[in-house]
């Protein structure tokens, strides 16, 4: 086997194997969000799988060529087919809870592809001859990692940023099955079957049955809902969730949680000619012929901006669009805002970990005038007593002071939750009164 050839090989299993783990992890976004307790097991399992593969690698003893072949040959169809949005949609569309849809996911896809692309370089140092045993593994594992590392930041930063994700599904798809027939491209069957393996990466990637359009950080989708009193409501969804909402009506009806957020900065505040920042830019009905004030929205994907304007707003956004990391931009601007409103989702009910810190809520604070509010969208239980709003809300006030909390639907296991906090305030120590002391009356005439 000519030594370019090899390396060759080598590339691409290590291009497809990271490429494949990284595809993964963005296709579980919209199910189960991307926090630590997610993207970790899934690292976890895959290096298993792989660290099961180098293993079964090194018991192969003949047919070395066809044995890669073969396993690339299984691997194209598995990433084509098995990480295309259509399957993972329906995957965990038909299985609940979602831990079962996401252990058969891993379990089912992602760790066979790295379980068979893992024998790749222990099968092939075999016919390295010519080398000295540590000179072979060394050259080979130089070229299948110098593939991870192309793999990986080619795939996340150009293909899924300016092409999609069912594009880079594509593209590892493609670069398996052409490795399969450089490998035994004289075995007519394995020749169609790659070839076929490829047809059907293409066909379900690049002309899937649905108009979801799928950017490098999320999956959006308008479409149209069933709504009381409203003239032709449309949804806008992002990763599978319900983010904004619109109808044709005048003036038009926009998701309850926005006309309150617009109701406390336009009619309880009053609020005109002010500076308002919001970070997560939703569906921008924020500020939807909205013109007495100056809007900023900040959202990590720049694409969100034109599927907003082209299918769910009909109409260009009022305000400025800034492409950035929320936490980032509150710390770094020099701005500072009237009002910052927070309203940062990667799913249904996941705020991306960074985002819910003492230190973020410290930030949003930082970019506030002194008179400034902060007005957070958070979905939590409609009672308040599950750990995670217990202590998010005590984070921000940690940080903000007593602030006001508005539960929107009392009566649902999940609510819209509306935290106003402001600018001016400090946290502070509490005491309780007793009827053996009992400050109130004092404490009372202190606040007027």
């Amino acid at each position: 086997m000519p030594v370019p050839l090899l390396y060759l090989i080598v590339f691409i299993e290590g291009f497809c194997s990271l490429g494949a783990e990284v595809i993964a992890l963005r296709r579980l976004v919209p199910h189960v969000g991307s926090a630590i307790v997610v993207t970790a097991p899934t690292i976890g399992l895959f290096l298993l799988a792989l660290a099961l593969g180098y293993a079964a690698g090194g018991r192969v003893a003949e047919r070395f060529t066809a044995v890669v072949a073969r396993n690339f040959l299984v691997s194209a169809a598995l990433v084509g087919i098995g990480l295309s949005r259509v399957v993972v949609d329906g995957l965990f569309a038909h299985l609940q809870p979602a831990g079962v849809a996401y252990l058969l996911f891993v379990g089912g896809v992602l760790c066979p592809v790295a379980w068979l692309l893992g024998q790749t370089v222990p099968v092939l140092t075999n016919l390295m001859k010519h080398m000295r045993t540590g000179e072979a593994s060394g050259h080979a594992l130089y070229w299948s990692t110098l593939g991870s590392f192309l793999g990986s930041v080619s795939l996340a930063l150009v293909v899924m940023q300016w092409l999609g994700v069912s594009v880079a599904v594509l593209v590892c798809a493609l670069l398996l099955a052409v490795g399969s027939l450089l490998l035994d491209g004289r075995a007519w069957r394995k020749s169609v079957l790659a070839l076929a393996a490829g047809g059907i990466a293409l066909a379900i990637n690049l002309f899937p049955p649905t108009e979801v359009a799928d950017t490098a950080y999320a999956d959006y989708a308008v479409r149209p809902v069933a709504v009381q009193d409203r003239v032709d409501p449309r949804a806008f969804f992002v990763n599978n969730s319900l983010a904004s909402l619109i109808d044709a009506g005048e003036p038009p009806h926009y998701a309850r949680y926005v006309q309150h957020l617009r109701h406390i900065l336009l009619d309880e505040l009053g609020l005109k000619g002010k500076d308002i920042l919001v970070l997560g830019a939703g569906g921008f009905t924020l500020s939807h012929r909205e013109p007495a004030n100056r809007y900023t929205y900040v959202d990590i994907d720049p694409d969100i901006r034109t599927i907003a304007e082209t299918r769910f707003l009909r109409e260009p956004i009022r305000g400025e669009f800034i492409v950035d990391d929320a936490r980032r931009h509150v710390r770094e601007t020099p701005h500072r805002y009237d009002a910052v409103v927070v309203d940062v989702f990667s799913s249904h009910t996941s705020i991306p970990g960074h985002l819910v810190t003492r230190e973020f809520w410290r930030d949003t604070r930082r970019a506030l005038k002194p008179d400034g509010l902060l007005l957070a969208n958070l979905i939590l239980d409609g009672r308040l007593e599950t750990p995670y709003a217990r202590n998010l809300l005590a984070t921000i006030e940690a940080e903000y002071g007593r602030c006001g909390v508005d539960v929107l639907h009392r009566g649902k296991p999940l609510s819209n939750v509306i935290v106003s906090c402001q600018a001016s305030g400090r946290p502070g120590v509490a005491e309780a009164y007793t009827d053996e002391v009992n400050r109130a009356d004092v404490d009372l005439a202190r606040s007027r």
